[in-house]
């Protein structure tokens, strides 16, 4: 099972306890993915449709709770798909389908007949907890959530730029900076950051989600940090090793030429010790000289001798 279909499963069991947040649950579900259907005497009746058997024993569950409706739960295979199913909630009776829509805000009647509402009543979602709700049954909807080892991405899936903008509104209200793309024929409220989809499993009370995203994360955070240091010693490794070939390829350059005698008692001292151990740190050369010197004066007396170094070489085209 994928870290989406695992978090939904979690999500599907999460029935709030008070009514208000239920009728914002169910708001969002209807919102996102139900569809009104009026037949030719203007009945109206309403279908709820996922992939997942698990969501669709959700929207069950929050029916019968919140709105005292049994109904039954429709299978059908997917057209698209060789494997996996469509589950479908129909409600035919007008009453009990016009009951649900006017409770979650999506329709209203005037003296032309019903009207449908495109966006839930700013009513609906007034309180946190609502907010909360909101945002679980839009994501039980049409959510998912990337696999977290590979990259960090949650996405909800709305028809109409409207629907995305109040659901991105929403979810800023938490202080999470949601972004809306086009896509297609639709429209993607996304996040992209590690830490704010931690925050978002944490406002839909996905509680094991969550603890195994940050778990992920920690990880993921530990290996990138020892391949930082890894990469960086590797890199101060080369550095030294290509240092120290340069000063040993100088070395033999000046003992070709003058001859290392020809130099400073230090001068010749730190070169001949360069030459004899050439894998050796600048530290450690510094203790193998008598007196000691520290790492700023090896340093010196080697570029002192790749100055040499140049200037013979210098000198020697010149006679060229």
């Amino acid at each position: 099972m994928s870290f989406s279909s695992e978090t939904k499963e979690e999500l599907s069991r999460r029935i709030g306890t008070a009514r208000h947040c239920k009728i914002a649950e169910m708001a969002a579900i209807i919102s996102i993915c139900g569809h009104f259907l009026t037949d030719e005497r203007e009945n109206l009746s309403l279908r709820l449709q996922t992939e997942n058997a698990a969501v669709s024993r959700k929207y069950f569950t929050l029916l019968r709770k919140t709105f005292n409706i049994n109904t039954s739960i429709s299978i059908a295979k997917n057209p698209y798909l060789k494997k996996g199913s469509v589950y479908t909630i129909l409600i035919q009776e007008h009453e009990e389908a016009l009951r649900i829509l006017e409770a979650v805000k999506l329709i209203r009647q005037e003296e032309d007949g019903l009207v449908f509402q495109d966006t839930v009543s700013p009513v609906v979602v007034q309180k946190d907890c609502c907010k909360r709700a909101f945002i679980r049954g839009a994501f039980l909807a049409s959510g998912s959530i990337s696999d977290p080892e590979k990259f960090y991405h949650f996405e909800i899936v709305c028809q109409t730029p409207e629907k995305a903008q109040q659901l991105r509104d929403i979810i800023a209200t938490f202080s999470i900076d949601a972004k809306i793309v086009s896509r297609k024929k639709s429209y993607v409220v996304y996040v992209k950051e590690g830490a704010q989809i931690v925050e978002l499993l944490g406002i839909m009370e996905a509680n094991v989600a969550l603890m195994n995203l940050e778990n992920i994360r920690i990880l993921k955070d530990m290996r990138n940090s020892v391949n930082r240091k890894v990469n960086c010693e590797a890199a101060n490794i080369n550095k030294t090793v290509n240092a120290a070939v340069k000063q040993c390829e100088d070395i033999r350059f000046i003992e070709r030429t003058i001859g290392l005698k020809e130099l400073s008692e230090g001068l010749e001292e730190i070169a001949r010790l360069r030459l004899q151990y050439p894998e050796a740190s600048l530290k450690e050369l510094g203790t193998m000289l008598n007196p000691q010197v520290g790492k700023s004066g090896v340093n010196h007396r080697l570029r002192k001798l790749s100055a040499i170094a140049q200037e013979l070489k210098g000198s020697k085209e010149e006679l060229l």
